[in-house]
């Protein structure tokens, strides 16, 4: 046979998430509790989120009616009941979670939520849901499905144990408490290992990935995690995913390998302002070096475990490697990403072909070796088909040239990472998304763009919706002050560091530290950061220092600290109080037009005839920098300083778009002002 047939992968993309069998939509078994005599006697939003309502007698003291809460429950229910989308904006404060769940526990539906984290996961299981169980259905079923690298696999756990493989008295140790919290995990999700760190290189031997598993040959099919967490999507009435494993099951049902999500009939994506960024990724292709180095460690692994690594086998996974570096060390040896295009692929693989074909024929040499055993175990055959998946999607990325995707390659630390991403991903989220099922309801806190929903639904492919941007909770002029500064230099004159500089030093004089500033990019985190740090006496945290959890602690604990950060703080970062009483944004967040996919959508759109700048580029900046200011006003009683060092939000003829989208705050350009206002202690 063939190696192309033996080892023909089931799928296009590698995914790794969990799969399981389609389910059966069934009612929500907590819509009768709610009802209080049956389904039939389904109570309206307003029983439940108004004055004297479900909410107000199970929240004695504690709940307070919110207008924009109700309009939000009645929109969503609304949606269920009539079998359309809806695209609600719903600030901070709202409480849009409760206004999304009651209306889909009523629903007798199954309701597939899906949120932007896995941290916004645990926040909804662990104290949302028991809330619900608690004081409206009692019998409600909710799951909770994550990738599959989430999850210990007991079948590695257990040979493990029998082989001389850890790696110091850290990994024995670690190993240790594994083996004795399988025993007592529910679930076994890794999140539950507090002392395991982000990149630890043991769980990656003893995870759950697709990759190395056998299924229901594997001898611990029926108490594995995975099958455990199946068993309840299949039977619940609540799927709670993130974006990530969302889309990676979308990208199955378009390529008719199956699924990983039980059969549902309705979504919700909470922090639906991700999605476009997420189907991208999913929806394209991507290829790196690491992935070469984890097909070789787990073919080595498997091999010992199975006992069958021979001298000639072990040889095959160490040219992998060998061949794997020597091809990747051809990239450009400078950080950054970079466009490849048609021309430059065919160029590079002219100059690099014996590497490149080194490199294949690294990959099928394994294959071939396995093909020629005579007992071939599933999971050697497993990682067969991973080469097999790899060599073509290498060929894609080099050889194919499809319209619609932007190539690229990126290197970043050690890692060189090869990508072609769709530039437009519209019509992919029209046909498999919106019009593949009746109810599909997005929700943010930022998703208009001077009050209209245009962009958003334009790059969604959303064309027909219900859509309402919900009323805010909070009285935003009295708790937030918006500092534009006259004197600065243009973001691009060779000044504006300095006086940048100097604007920070000033405003976290005046707010005591207790401030997150942010940046567009790395270099110009770290240059204001050199230039600031000597002339205050706060604790200063700096982004890359330690992981994004431990930084966002330390800043919650210690007193006037100040948070220089990028991108990955301006959105998902809840510090409510006195500790944050400050946001300082240096610039507007546009984003990078040299960036391959953010040059490819701008060409896209002037090739259409359309004007990237004003309905592409600037809408983008807008809603980035509704995220970033976001952090600042978290409950009614947060009081601070937004500040904005970019002075095209005042002279160019688009800085009325933003000022246009942001809540309606207080402004100044008197430093005098920010002073009093910081000093006040109540409302100013």
């Amino acid at each position: 046979m063939p190696l192309e047939e033996e080892f023909a992968p089931r799928k296009a993309k590698r995914v790794t998430a969990a799969v399981a069998e389609p389910g059966i939509p069934k009612k929500a078994s907590g819509a009768a509790e709610i009802g209080g005599s049956g389904a039939t006697d389904k109570p309206t939003m307003k029983d439940i989120f108004g004055p004297g309502g479900f909410l107000d007698k199970s929240m004695i003291g504690g709940y307070e009616h919110r207008p924009a809460q109700l309009e939000m429950a009645e929109a969503v229910d609304d949606a269920f009941e009539n079998h359309h989308h809806a695209i609600l904006e719903a600030g901070t404060g709202t409480g849009k979670t409760l206004a999304y769940l009651l209306p889909a526990i009523c629903s007798g539906r199954r309701v597939v939520i899906s949120t932007a984290t896995k941290s916004l996961q645990e926040q909804l299981y662990q104290k949302d849901v028991p809330f619900l169980q608690k004081h409206f259905a009692p019998n409600l079923k909710v799951a909770v499905m994550k990738g599959r690298s989430n999850f210990l696999c007991l079948n590695k756990l257990h040979a493990l144990a029998d082989q001389p493989m850890l790696k110091g008295m850290d990994e024995v140790d670690a190993f240790r408490q594994i083996r004795e919290w399988s025993k007592l995990t529910e679930t076994g999700d890794r999140a539950e290992l507090t002392f395991l760190p982000d990149d630890s290189e043991l769980w990656s031997r003893i995870d759950a990935r697709r990759d190395t598993c056998t299924g229901k040959r594997c001898p611990q099919f029926e108490q594995c995690f995975l099958t455990a967490m199946q068993t309840r999507a299949r039977e619940a009435d609540i799927i709670i995913v993130n974006h990530h494993l969302f889309f990676a099951d979308l990208v199955l049902k378009q390529d008719d390998f199956g699924s990983i999500l039980p059969e549902y009939s309705a979504v919700v994506f909470d922090e639906a302002h991700e999605m476009e960024d997420v189907a991208s990724d999913y929806f394209g292709q991507q290829i790196s070096n690491f992935r070469f180095e984890e097909l070789a460690r787990d073919a080595d692994q498997m091999m010992r475990l199975l006992r069958l690594g021979t001298p000639a086998l072990l040889r095959r996974t160490q040219r992998i490697r060998e061949k794997s570096r020597a091809f990747f060390d051809t990239f450009p040896p400078r950080d950054g990403r970079f466009p490849f295009l048609y021309q430059e692929r065919a160029a590079f693989l002219e100059q690099n072909r014996e590497a490149y074909d080194a490199l294949l024929n690294a990959l099928k040499g394994l294959e071939t070796e396995f093909a020629a055993l005579t007992q071939k175990p599933e999971e050697l055959l497993r990682i067969a088909r991973r080469s097999f998946e790899i060599r073509q999607e290498l060929a894609f990325l080099f050889e194919s040239n499809e319209k619609n995707y932007v190539y690229w390659f990126e290197r970043r630390n050690k890692g060189v990472f090869l990508a072609a991403t769709p530039i437009d991903v519209s019509q992919i989220l029209r046909e498999k998304l919106f019009e593949a099922f009746d109810t599909v309801i997005l929700t943010s806190a930022t998703l208009t763009v001077a009050g209209r929903f245009e962009f958003v639904r334009q790059r969604m492919g959303l064309d027909h919706a219900k859509e309402s941007a919900l009323p805010p909770e909070f009285d935003y002029e009295e708790q937030a002050l918006l500092y534009l500064p006259q004197r600065m230099p243009d973001v691009r004159d060779g000044g504006f560091a300095g006086k940048a500089a100097d604007e920070i030093v000033t405003l976290l004089e005046l707010s005591e530290g207790r401030a997150f500033c942010l940046f567009t990019s790395y270099a110009q985190m770290n240059d204001l950061f050199g230039r600031v740090s000597g002339r205050v006496d706060f604790p200063l945290l700096l982004q890359g220092t330690a992981p994004r959890s431990t930084l966002l602690e330390r800043f919650k604990t210690t007193p006037n600290a100040v948070l220089f950060a990028t991108a990955s703080f301006w959105q998902g970062v809840d510090v409510p109080g006195e500790q944050l009483s400050c946001v300082i944004v240096d610039r507007l967040p546009f984003a990078v037009p040299s960036d391959p996919i953010v040059a490819a959508r701008v060409r896209a759109l002037q090739e259409d005839g359309r004007n990237p700048f004003a309905e592409f580029q600037v809408p983008q900046a807008v809603l980035a920098l509704k995220q970033g200011f976001g952090r600042l006003i978290r409950t009614k009683t947060d009081r601070g300083v937004l500040a904005l060092l970019d002075t095209r939000i005042q002279r160019m003829p688009y800085g009325k778009i933003f000022l246009e989208s942001l809540p309606r705050y207080r402004r100044t350009h008197d430093l005098g002002e920010v002073e009093r206002f910081l000093s006040a202690s109540g409302p100013a």
